[in-house]
């Protein structure tokens, strides 16, 4: 009966020692990504800036990581969603403007003719943009952003175009900020466009946002004081406009940048142009399933040159299919 007891309480005492080291284990901090060098090279890089023992340590007040929105943080297809949020709006303010049914490329929205959009190129997305973006306050702005998040649908998914945000760099975000990092979006979409919602979907306030913008001007509405939208482009946010917006901006150079396309390689190459130990990662769309098969021939978010330099460059490449275990929360 001793030896049973003496065998029992042995028995009791190695569960209780396994389930608490089980209980002290480490927590996975990216359990969306599967097992393989993406996932091992973020999670390396981030181990040894922040340790204090480390030569490559790097003080919090410097960690700094750059992300661009579109095909990296949230999808861009069929196309980027602020210029679907742009054609819905031409839609709705239509009737104010009877001139539209005959005048490009208002005429080929009201008539769904996309080809004929796509024809009338930059000029005429800029003059969608233009029509659609200026002319109230920036208060005014916000509030009809969110309201079309609230009720627009992406025409594949059927899903809110802010549930349409990668799970594995949500997870990759809180991964950092646990960590001190500071995280910055830095995108060639519309920095008024993603300053109302990318808190609540991103953890990134407001003033962490870098894009493109046009011009604003003080008024006096009403006895009120107001920042009214122009129809005047301020800054492009895009290609080489991404090193210089980060400078303007946040006045350090990132140790982290992560994109998905060729507009981001020149704040991916300034990025690792830097002193000590640095990062850079593209999100290859290699899931033709779950999202998005597309690269080097794409229209939107072209991933040309910069693949074929990081590849060079032993920067990081996300295969999104192989590397993420999903694309969206809920899959």
């Amino acid at each position: 009966m001793i030896k049973k007891a003496i065998g029992i309480i042995s028995i009791t005492i190695c569960a209780i020692f396994l389930t608490g080291c089980s209980a002290f284990a480490p927590k996975d901090p990216l359990p969306s990504w599967n097992e393989g060098a993406a996932k091992s090279n973020i999670i390396e890089f981030v181990s040894t800036v922040t340790n204090p023992s480390n030569p490559a340590y790097v003080l919090p007040a410097e960690r700094i990581a750059t992300f661009d929105n579109d095909g990296t943080l949230w999808s861009e297809r069929p196309v980027y969603f602020q210029l679907l949020f742009a054609i819905d709006q031409v839609k709705s303010l239509a009737p104010q403007h009877p001139e539209w049914k005959t005048t490009q490329p208002f005429q080929a929205v009201l008539e769904n003719d996309m080809q004929a959009l796509a024809a009338s190129g930059e000029h005429g997305l800029l003059e969608l943009i233009m029509a659609t973006h200026a002319g109230n306050t920036t208060e005014e702005f916000a509030l009809i952003v969110k309201q079309w998040l609230a009720t627009a649908k992406h025409p594949k998914f059927n899903r809110p175009y802010t549930e349409l945000v990668y799970q594995p760099m949500l997870e990759l975000l809180a991964y950092l900020r646990a960590n001190k990092f500071k995280t910055f979006i830095v995108s060639g979409g519309g920095i008024e466009f993603m300053r109302p919602w990318v808190e609540q979907v991103y953890g990134i306030p407001p003033e962490q946002v870098i894009g493109s913008s046009i011009k604003t001007k003080f008024a006096m509405r009403d006895g009120k004081p107001v920042l009214v939208r122009l129809p005047e482009i301020n800054f492009i946010d895009d290609k080489a406009g991404k090193p210089v917006g980060i400078n303007q901006h946040i006045g350090r150079r990132p140790i982290a940048a992560f994109g998905n396309s060729d507009g981001d390689l020149q704040m991916l190459q300034w990025t690792v142009a830097g002193a000590g130990k640095r990062f850079s990662l593209l999100v290859h769309h290699t899931d033709e399933v779950r999202e998005y098969a597309y690269d080097r021939d794409s229209h939107i978010g072209k991933l040309n040159k910069a693949l074929d330099i990081a590849r060079k460059k032993g920067w990081t490449v996300v295969d999104m299919k192989n590397d993420w275990k999903v694309i969206y929360s809920g899959q």
